[in-house]
């Protein structure tokens, strides 16, 4: 049976919140200029190459429904 005599955990207020957000803030490791230029160029690299994988794909697929269905454009 559960234990209906605890109390609700005590809501902190904006003060604390901001406080656990800075002490968090503090723990993060930010990356140097160029690492973070580097895996901006991996990112966005990235991007294209796939977004060229799926422009082709989706070439492909439409060049083969047409062909199955005999669609033809103007």
């Amino acid at each position: 049976m559960a234990n209906t005599n605890q109390t609700p955990a005590k809501k902190e207020g904006t003060g604390e919140y901001i406080k656990g957000v800075k002490k968090e803030m503090s723990k993060v490791i930010w990356p140097s200029r160029k690492e973070l230029v580097t895996y901006t160029i991996v990112v966005l690299a990235t991007c294209a190459v796939f977004a060229l994988g799926f422009w082709l794909i989706d070439t492909g697929v439409i060049a083969a429904l047409r062909g199955i269905l005999g669609i033809t454009l103007n």
